[in-house]
């Protein structure tokens, strides 16, 4: 039997990371056991679905390297409606399936309880299909619903509390517990690997898997993500889309190994591995049922040591979205004629280390390319206070006599300056810093004089010493 799993992802919205873990962890049970991906989009909610979410599916499955080409589909569930409605007239016709045309009013009133489940009036009272009936599944009395789960052992579910569930509303359109399961069938799906919210659904689906005479898949319900709080992760109050990642500068290497990471862990005292590594060791039944937090201040950490581990020229190819615009990356302050690419690649090495995501170049090196640097107004405050002019003025004319424009001879210099005031480099330097780059924090200073040259460092110098007047 050749193992197909499937990635089933609705087109409603940015891509959820916690379907990107569901993605890599299909893709690569499937890869281990030779099997085949099979990528569906389920699309049957016309109102929420809109054409460039598929892409930005399509488009986050291809950044995290599941890519297109390379696995069955995309297949749409819109296109096998006609399975759908064929699957319920058999249910109904084989007698595991009634017309029900109950509100959700009258039960209530029958019940007394607006929290009680359905409670089964039109089980026996032969009512046909019509506008309004709804179809309901006729869940067995007696006896259990027992789920084979490779994470979660044997959870068991007792019939009598499954009340019975509608598979095709008033209009005849099957609902989405149908409409998944007969979309499985069809697609010869043999293991269904997803997140444990659907577990609870999962008792009900392997009925239907039942009623319509077709073995049920292989079930493995992975834990839930949830953040800091332990609160499921929620598009409306979490950082949750792919993209956002991906555009802030992340590498999707570290996003792969940090989201396989979330229940499951290699062998020995290692969180940061090869792709190769996890391809070969990670066990679906290995995976812990417990929730997975998600946490972002440790995947900044993970991204920071891929961005360190990659060769300057990956670097510096890596950087330029964010230092040219390009794609959906927002344009930098700098004009395109102003950018250098040959003073980026001299400082590139210096910016490497200082990275926790790829966006932060900008900041990092918009001095270089800027006509004069953007002062931030509260390092010019915390800086230039009593004492700056005149060092100013020192430095200035100190760096006017080098003959040498060399980071080493800048550095010597400045101190020099610095000590013939009774200070030391760091409170020196810092008023350069602020008039040169407009930060207090960056880059090596010494090196960035030196790439920045000769007249465009004094000009600034001149420029900020003026502002002291």
């Amino acid at each position: 039997m050749t193992v197909r799993v499937r990635f089933a992802p609705s087109p409603t919205g940015m891509f959820h990371v916690g379907g990107a873990r569901s993605a890599l962890q299909n893709w690569i049970y499937a890869k281990q056991q030779g099997g085949v991906f099979v990528l569906r989009i389920e699309d049957t909610d016309a109102a929420r679905n809109k054409p460039e979410w598929t892409e930005g599916i399509l488009s986050a499955l291809d950044w995290i390297g599941i890519s297109r080409g390379s696995y069955e589909g995309p297949y749409f569930q819109s296109a096998n409606a006609g399975e759908h409605r064929a699957a319920a007239t058999r249910l109904y016709e084989s007698g595991r399936a009634y017309y029900c045309d109950c509100t959700r009013e009258d039960v209530q009133a029958r019940t007394g309880s607006q929290y009680q489940g359905y409670d089964g009036y039109h089980r026996d009272l032969g009512l046909g299909p019509g506008p309004g009936h709804a179809l309901r599944f006729r869940t067995p009395d007696e006896g259990s619903t027992v789920v084979v789960d490779l994470i979660r052992g044997e959870p068991t579910f007792e019939n009598k509390l499954i009340e019975d569930f509608v598979i095709a509303r008033g209009d005849g359109s099957p609902v989405f517990l149908l409409a998944n399961v007969v979309d499985d069938m069809t697609m010869g799906i043999t293991h269904v690997i997803r997140a444990e919210e659907h577990l609870p659904n999962t008792p009900k689906q392997q009925l239907l898997w039942d009623a319509l005479g077709v073995k049920p898949p292989v079930w493995a319900h992975v834990p839930v993500v949830v953040n800091e709080k332990r609160q499921k992760l929620s598009k409306r109050r979490d950082k949750v889309a792919l993209e956002a990642y991906r555009d802030e500068g992340y590498l999707a290497g570290a996003m792969r190994n940090y989201l396989m990471l979330l229940g499951w862990a290699p062998s020995g005292d290692r969180e940061i591995v090869e792709w190769s590594v996890i391809e070969d060791e990670f066990r679906l039944e290995e995976v812990n049922p417990s929730p997975a937090f998600f946490d972002e201040k440790k995947l900044r950490a993970f991204n920071g040591e891929y961005i360190r581990a990659l060769p300057v020229s990956e670097f510096i190819d890596a950087c330029q979205p964010w230092l040219t615009g390009t794609g959906t990356i927002a344009p930098p302050p700098w004009q395109p004629e102003e950018y250098d690419a040959d003073a980026f690649a001299a400082v590139a090495p210096l910016a490497q280390t200082r990275l926790a995501v790829l966006s932060e170049i900008v900041p990092n090196v918009d001095f270089l390319f800027l006509a004069s640097p953007l002062i931030d107004e509260a390092a010019w405050t915390k800086t230039m206070k009593d004492g700056s002019a005149d060092l100013l003025d020192a430095a200035i004319a100190a760096f006017e006599a080098l003959q040498s424009w060399d980071a080493e001879s800048l550095k010597s210099t400045l101190e020099a300056v610095g000590a013939e005031r009774g200070l030391k480099l760091g409170k020196t330097q810092a008023p350069v810093r602020v008039a040169v780059t407009g930060r207090t924090v960056g880059l090596p200073l010494f090196e960035s004089l030196e790439v920045l040259g000769r007249e465009r460092t004094l000009t600034r110098m001149r420029a900020a010493r003026l502002r002291l007047v």
